[in-house]
Formats: structure tokens, sequence, C-alpha cells
């Protein structure tokens, strides 16, 4: 039977870890992610939290509380960062994001637009970090949220407003000499416009429109089909004047600009102007039956 929560979501992953499994091999790096797994499990029950899933190198857990969640991701990450400083053991790091809301549970898993807020924070962390959304910081202690700074906003899918992201800061050395809290609103840069284009529809994000969402599903905003291309592959969106590529896929995205320079984005984002062509799943040469076009314009 299903039952509402309301629960904080903790996504917490191995950073690299495809690159691990290339230059250390399957078995030293499969043995790696899973010590990282078994501390990320072991931290979220110290701290009265559920294991909902492990999905390769992640682990989805909740709390009943920000506190308790807050416990759990600073043991994770202090315990694998001490880990990885032993002589036999490989450098490894992992990011953390957070989102306290509403959920549903079914059994043993938990759905709902706070669950995709939970992995949005997730994938804008970076190595050694914890993110957390606005609305979980309002949850937190007087003394919790000193530990705390805005340092982003963020559009979250099935979300009208943008998402104020906050570092939880869980290193005392970094605690200590924190900057002040920014705002945001004030320091928007003039909007520009980034023309999509695929085959013979174009969308542009702007102030107006800001994201397009990329991928198989006839829902996408932009339908591409392909074998190595997710559902909901990537997303294009527009925070204070630039604009973003998110990926959400199994296999990646790759941006290639006019000077034949090639960044590839998997599960992570990275910033797209001038012009060039957005590759889902394999990078795409301009002309190319599956490569979006984009282009920025004043």
């Amino acid at each position: 039977m299903a039952k509402d929560l309301e629960v904080a979501i903790v996504f917490a992953d191995v950073v690299g870890s495809t690159q691990l499994y290339d230059k250390f091999g399957d078995t030293k790096a499969s043995e790696t992610v899973a010590l990282c797994l078994d501390t990320m499990k072991d931290a979220t029950h110290q701290y009265n939290g559920t294991v909902i899933k492990t999905i390769g190198d992640e682990v989805m857990s909740t709390f009943p509380t920000v506190e308790e969640a807050m416990g759990a991701a600073v043991m994770m990450q202090s315990r694998i960062s001490a880990d990885t400083k032993q002589e036999d053991r490989i450098t490894v790091s992992i990011r953390i994001g957070c989102h306290y809301g509403p959920v549903v549970q079914e059994q043993y898993d938990i759905f709902g637009a706070a669950v995709h807020t939970a992995n949005r924070m997730s994938s804008q962390a970076k190595a050694r970090q914890i993110v957390i959304s606005g609305g979980t910081v309002d949850q937190m202690s007087r003394e919790l949220k000193k530990q705390t700074r805005q340092i982003d906003i963020a559009t979250v899918r099935g979300k009208l407003d943008e998402v104020a992201l906050y570092e939880f800061l869980w290193n005392p050395e970094e605690a200590t000499s924190m900057l002040p809290t920014i705002e945001w609103e004030n320091q928007k840069r003039k909007a520009a416009k980034l023309k999509l284009s695929f085959r013979d529809q174009t969308i542009e994000v702007s102030d107006r429109r800001k994201n397009v969402i990329m991928g198989r599903a006839e829902d996408n905003d932009l339908v591409v089909k392909g074998n190595l291309i997710s559902r909901i592959h990537a997303k294009v969106e527009m925070r204070r004047g630039k604009f973003m590529l998110v990926d959400q896929s199994t296999n990646g995205t790759f941006v290639l600009n006019l000077l034949g320079e090639e960044t590839f984005v998997r599960r992570d984002s990275t910033e797209i102007s001038g012009e060039g062509t957005i590759g889902l799943g394999r990078a795409e040469e301009p002309g190319a039956s599956l490569a979006i076009h984009f282009k920025s314009v004043e």
C-alpha cells in the first residue's frame, strides 16, 4: 500500500568511477567502489536512515530528519576521504545531494518530485561536496544553518521556480572561513538566447523558456531517436544568463564547438556558448543526422 511521507532524501555517488575502471582495471576498481558503497550504507544505518536502493556507484537513502541526513553525509565524506589516504587504497571521492520533501512510498521504493530535486542536488555537487536545497536548509536548526552557504540556483524538472543551491560545509576548516550568502537575484546578467536546432525543429532557450529537455521519449521538447540515447537524456537550461547542459543519461552527452574541441558530460553539467553541436550518447559532427546544433544569440 502506498504511504505519504516527508523525508530527507540523500543521493551519494562515487565521482569518476568510469575512469577508475579504465585506469586500474575491473577488479581493483570494483573493490574500491564496493568499499565506498559499504561506507555509505553503514553511515546511513548509523544515523537512523534507510537505504532505498543502490544504482551502480550510487546509493539513495532517506532519513526522518535533515539533521540525521547531514550526520550521515558528513560521516560518508570524512570516512571515504580518510580511507583513500591509506597507501594501499585508490584515491577516490564522492559527491552528495540532499533535499527534504514529500514522497510516496510503495513497498521498498519512493517516488515524487522531491526525489528528482534530491537527484538534481547530487548532479550539481562536485567531488567532496554536499549540496542541498534551500528547502532543506529551512528544516535545519540554527546551529546547523551556520554550516551552509548559498552557491548557486538551478531549475529542476517539474518545478516552475528556480531552486536555491547550498553547500553544507562538512570540513571544520572550511566552515570557519565561510563566505556570506550571495544575493543571486541581484547579480543576474542580462539574458541572451540559445537556439537549439534538430532537423526541421528550432527551440530558443531564454528568459521566457528557461529549459529544453532532450531524449528519445515522445514527451521531450526535442525528440531524438537512437540506440545510445536515454528516454530523458539531457537538458539545456538557463542560469543567470548562462546556458548549462545537464546530462541525465546512461551514456553521457558530447559537446563539440566550431574549433573541434570536445567536452564529454555524464550525470554532470557544463556551460555551453558560441556555436557547435550536441551529441546524445556519442559525438556528432555538424550535419550528422542525430546532431543537435546550438548557437548563442545576443
